[in-house]
């Protein structure tokens, strides 16, 4: 086999994979109620490509494939192959349907943000609240010192259509440790090293956005001293877990 066509074969295998773990991925956000009807979308970057999978627009989540993800270039221009060089080609090939109406802002994260590998958003409904209130969530909780260390912000308004929400996203996580974003009037955007780690940043965004508005409504929550953030922070990103 040339080394062409055996760059080719990888490339097919690494699009097939994350095809494969981005529609997987979807059933988590229905599994924790992140997402109704056919709001929301999960995105992963291909390693060692400028190219995204994202899902397709209006699709209902139980009717998702792999197949039915859509490659798109890290400008949100589906792409359904590639020259190898040497006149070789590959070609994975898309689905006749469109790509999420949120690709353009997955699409722009990408380009900005290098060590971003997967983008999440949903409507959540308790984060969504707080971004409808254009409020930032405060850091009154451990966990959210463990996950986000310190609150989670809240981005500018944009519309939907092109890459407004994506610079929102990238201006207002570029020199912040949450991984988590609620877009004002619209709901909460996440990133993480893969799209696994952005699914799981949306669903404690979630869980917090809950537990803070409940603690609310008993009386004024109480602050955690940024030092015990920071600490928090680092012990659970350096080590917690196996």
């Amino acid at each position: 086999m040339s080394a062409a066509a055996g760059a080719g074969t990888g490339l097919l295998e690494t699009i097939a994979r994350v095809r494969a773990e981005v529609c997987a991925l979807h059933a988590e956000l229905t599994r924790y109620g992140l997402v109704v009807w056919t709001a929301g979308n999960v995105s992963a970057r291909v390693p060692g490509t400028d190219l995204m999978v994202i899902k397709p627009s209006g699709v209902s989540y139980q009717d998702l494939a792999p197949e039915q993800m859509i490659v798109t270039d890290l400008y949100g221009t589906p792409v359904r192959g590639t020259n190898l060089g040497g006149g070789g080609t590959v070609d994975w090939g898309n689905p006749p349907l469109s790509p999420s109406s949120d690709t353009a802002a997955h699409a722009y994260v990408y380009r900005h943000m290098p060590e971003v590998g997967g983008v999440v958003h949903t409507h959540s409904t308790y984060a969504t609240a707080w971004a409808a209130r254009g409020e930032a969530i405060p850091c009154v909780l451990t966990m959210m010192g463990d996950e986000f260390g310190g609150s989670i912000p809240v981005g500018p308004f944009a519309l939907i259509g092109d890459d407004s929400i994506g610079h929102g996203i990238v201006e207002t996580l570029k020199n912040s440790k949450s991984p988590a974003v609620l877009m004002q009037n619209h709901g909460p955007f996440t990133i993480g090293k893969d799209a696994r780690s952005a699914v799981k940043a949306a669903v404690m965004c979630e869980e917090v956005a809950r537990t803070v508005h409940i603690s609310r409504q008993l009386g004024e929550p109480l602050p955690i001293n940024q030092d015990h953030i920071d600490s928090l922070y680092a012990r659970y990103q350096n080590v917690y877990g196996q």
